[in-house]
Order: structure tokens, then sequence, then C-alpha cells
């Protein structure tokens, strides 16, 4: 089977902040979890280097969105290298061979019908001068009466046009735009709505909620034609005549970089990409955030039924919700965010990795706390995982001259693993990561009672079979963890192979060989982190 998985794409118009981790690391999980099962996978995203954001930015700093965009993405790059993503293309939606993608798919939705071109009244500042892309245009949405931009309202989640906005305001310069003629071409997604009521129903069981439900409710107050080109002077240019200064419409050529994103890639290594969009034999998943649910489940789906051909719709939707920083809705603009070249500047990307799984927000918001970030590292990583791997070796060191005992393995808790590594691997192909990693956490907490109940400092002096055993089978222990919480925690895995000479992670059962099997010199996995650090943190926000 191959596996393809799409991570979203973040605007490269700031930095990183940990909401955006917190929606992104299922990807890298799922992607590590099925190379452990011996899969091909294709694991690609890229920075949205087109947004209207990007503009925004670069119109107040005096610089060229380019200049912008660059900076941003080489940050993006930088920043999941150290988290330890492992995409198999993080690319850009500035390049060359995106737009050449982006703009053949746009004639052939155009000879298929599904774009055509409409006149159009659009929103005009004259004091700027300029027709306004959706996000310059800021006023009241229309639904809820919320603060909305022209695009989408992050309140309600409703899709908007500029014109619906309540007393709108151009974002430039604050006055009141205007409405002009002008020609745009637009995706037809009326035409598309039975064939998208009978993808969204076929995967009822496979889809989370807030995708589902979200999904439903557009369904049901039926699909409008949706503006395919804007008129901007920075992204993909409508490639038709009379058409100069429009640029194609960032929300579809943004989900169209998952399919120029696998093309790019399979050009560049020599390889197929078409298997991993095949109806047959491949599995595929999207991860991204809430917000970014209808541009998955009737956007992308609608680009690819236009476009025909048989490409693979969006399988498996991984959305998601809120993540929130001290009980509070996250806000850039007031510094109200953790930042992520900051945090990786003063904590190991295992400990952020294993905060944002154990407490994702999969069905409901949840809040990144610095208290409950340091105590869940000093708690869980440490005190637990940590714990149960520093007092076994050290005492190996200690006790055995550095030399894992002859043993025989536990029986109970050999079942235990093997059971362990089906439970936790059908939770993570149902994308309930949480659950796959507070099941191993479970596990992990009884192999510590094990060795409280075992006493090997006991049976040293009372038994010294019994307690060669015992250690045994807490080597096999801890050479599982290595394979189980690969997905979760690869670069203290890494380093419990090394103390081990284990081979290459794989996701099943192993034994470490106890033939005079010397343990690699070692130091704790973790530290300890001070809880002094918990106010110095919160004087940094805001």
């Amino acid at each position: 089977m191959t596996i393809f998985i799409g991570g979203a794409w973040p605007y490269a118009n700031g930095s990183l902040h940990l909401g955006h981790v917190s929606s992104l690391l299922p990807g890298d999980i799922l992607a590590r979890y099925y190379r452990l099962q011996g899969q091909q996978v294709l694991y690609v995203s890229g920075s949205d280097c087109h947004g209207t954001p990007i503009s925004i930015r670069a119109n107040q700093e005096g610089v060229t969105p380019h200049q912008i965009a660059d900076r941003y993405h080489q940050e993006f790059a930088a920043c999941f290298k150290q988290l330890g993503f492992t995409y198999d293309l993080y690319t850009r939606t500035d390049e060359a061979f995106h737009h050449e993608v982006v703009q053949e798919l746009f004639l052939q939705l155009l000879d298929n019908h599904f774009i055509y071109p409409k006149s159009v009244l659009q929103a005009y500042c004259t004091t700027c001068d300029q027709f306004l892309p959706d996000r310059y245009v800021e006023g009241t949405c229309p639904h809820c009466g919320k603060p909305a931009r022209g695009d989408q309202c992050d309140y309600c989640s409703a899709l908007l046009d500029p014109e619906e906005l309540v007393e709108p305001k151009c974002k430039l310069c604050g006055t009141s735009p205007s409405v002009r003629s002008t020609i745009h071409y637009y995706l037809a997604l009326s035409k598309l709505q039975g064939e998208l009521e009978q993808y969204v129903r076929s995967h009822v069981e496979d889809w989370r909620e807030n995708a589902l439900h979200l999904s439903e409710r557009y369904l049901e107050e039926g699909l409008l034609d949706r503006a395919a080109t804007r008129d901007l002077p920075w992204g993909v240019d409508v490639p038709l005549e009379d058409c100069e200064g429009k640029k194609i419409y960032v929300w579809i050529e943004a989900v169209s970089g998952y399919l120029s994103a696998s093309k790019q890639w399979a050009k560049r290594n020599g390889q197929q990409w078409e298997p991993f969009w095949s109806e047959e034999g491949s599995l595929s998943y999207y991860v991204h955030g809430k917000d970014n649910i209808p541009f998955h489940t009737l956007i992308l789906p609608a680009l690819l039924l236009g476009v025909g051909g048989r490409l693979k719709l969006p399988e498996r939707i991984v959305s998601n919700e809120y993540l929130t920083l001290e009980g509070k809705k996250l806000s850039t603009s007031r510094n109200w965010a953790v930042w992520v070249p900051d945090i990786l500047g003063r904590y190991h990307p295992d400990s952020i990795r294993y905060f944002l799984t154990i407490n994702a927000p999969e069905k409901r918001d949840a809040d990144f706390s610095w208290r409950e970030f340091i105590h869940s590292h000093n708690g869980e990583l440490l005190g637990a995982f940590g714990n149960l791997v520093n007092r076994n070796l050290a005492f190996i060191r200690k006790s055995f001259d550095n030399q894992v005992p002859a043993g025989t393995v536990d029986p109970i808790i050999k079942n235990r693993l093997v059971e362990l590594y089906v439970t936790t691997g059908q939770l993570i192909e149902q994308a309930r990561i949480k659950e796959a990693l507070e099941a191993i956490f479970t596990f992990i907490r009884s192999g510590n009672k094990y060795i409280d109940d075992r006493k090997p400092w006991a049976q040293l002096k009372d038994d010294l079979s019994a307690c060669k055993s015992t250690l045994n089978t807490c080597v096999q222990i801890i050479a599982n963890l290595a394979n189980l919480l690969t997905p979760f925690l690869p670069f203290t895995c890494d380093r419990i192979r090394a103390i081990l000479h284990l081979p290459a992670a794989a996701w099943g059962y192993i034994e470490v060989s106890d033939d005079h099997q010397q343990l690699a010199p070692f130091e704790p996995l973790f530290e300890r982190i001070d809880t002094a650090q918990i106010e110095l943190e919160l004087a940094k926000l805001g």
C-alpha cells in the first residue's frame, strides 16, 4: 500500500507558533508510523508564499513579497527540521514548478467547463487606486456579527465574499471601498453539489466530527460558485490572454500544492507520483487545523473531480480544533503566542512534541499552559519514561558491569508489548494520536510498577537468577518502547537505540540479545526543568 500524507501549508508572513505545530504534528507521527511498518510513504507540504497577508506585510515593511516569503520559508524549514518533521518534500508555492502545475489544472478545469468567466462587481479602493483582494477588505460578518475578512469568518467559519461584509473597510488605508465591474473566473462548485454530497457521505465513519459537520453544513446550505481569480500583484498568473494583473485565487492554488508537490518530488527523485494518487492500493491523510476544513473537504475534491482522470480524493481528514494559550485565544497581533523559534531555543523538541500530542485538540479546543507544559515534562517524560529507562540501565551499569544480564523474559510482559503494537497502531491509523500516546504511557507506568513489585535490588541479594530475569525483561521493555515511541519522541528513541546497539526501528516486537550485550555510555534521557521557569515564561507573553 502507498500512503500519501499532506500537511497544511502555513502562510509565510510571520513566525510559526505552537498552534501551527499542534495542527501539523499528527502528519509527522503518521508518516513515521507507516514507514516503521515498511509502507511506501509520501509526506509533503510547503510554505504558502502567495497569501494576501504576505503582500500586506511587504507593504508595511517596504520590501517585496518575495523577500517576506523567502525569510519565513527558510525559518519554517529550519523549525520543522528541528522539531523532527520528516517531510519527503517541503517546498513553496512561489516556485516555477508549482505555478506550471496550477496553471495546467486551471486550463483543464476551464476546458471541462468547471471554470467560467463572469462579470462581477469587486471592491475598489479609490484612495489606494486598486481593486482589493478579499483579505484587504475587513468588516463585520453578516452571519454572526463578529469581525471578519473578505474571504472567511474565523468565528463562524462562513466562506465570504468582500461585498457581503457589513461596513467594509480597506485594510491598507481604512476608507470604505466602492465597487467596480471587472471580469473574473469562477469555480462551478454548484455543478458538483451532488458528487460532493456523495463523497462526504462516504466518509461518515472515518472523518473527525468537526470536518464532517462543517462540510455537511455547507452542503445543506447549497454550494455557491466561488471566485477562482483575483486582482493581485503577487501570485500565480492566470494563463489566458487579456488577464494581465489577475492571479489564480490563493485558496485554489494553495490546495493544489499537494498535487504539485507530489509531482515535484517525483521529478527530483526519479520516482512515480501516480501510485500515491490512484484510487486503488493507496491511502491519503490531510492534516490541518479547523479553519482549513472546507478547503480540504470541498474545494480540493471539487478541483480533483473537475479535472477528471481519477485522481484520488482526500480520504482521511485529520482536522484539529484550536489550541488556546493560558486559557485565551491565540493572538499574533497582541503577541499572545508561543513562537516556535523561541521555544526551540530553550526546550527539547521531544518535550514539545509530547505535550502537543498528549494535549492535542483532536475533539475540542485544548490549552497550552506553561505550568502544565513544565509539569508534564517533569512528571511524565522525566518521572515516568525517563525514570523507567534510567533506573534500569543505571542498575545494570552498577551491578552487572554495564552488561545486559541473561535471563528469561516475563511472558506476560512480552504478550502485553505484542498487543501494544497492535492497539497503538490501530489508534494511529485512525488518527486517534492522543489515545495512542496515552496507551503507551499507561504501559510505561505499569512498567515502573513491575520494577517496584519485583524489587531487583533485593533480588540481587536473595535470588540472582530472578534479578537477571527482571532486568532482562526491563531491557526488552525499553527496547520496544524505542520502537513504539519513535513516531512521537524520535530524538529520545534514537538515543535509546544507540545505548542498546539496536537496529533501525521497525513496528513489531523485538528482543535484545543478552549474549555479551554491552551498554554504550549514557546519560539520563531528560533533565528536570526548574518550575521557576513558569513565571519567567508567563512574563514574556503579551
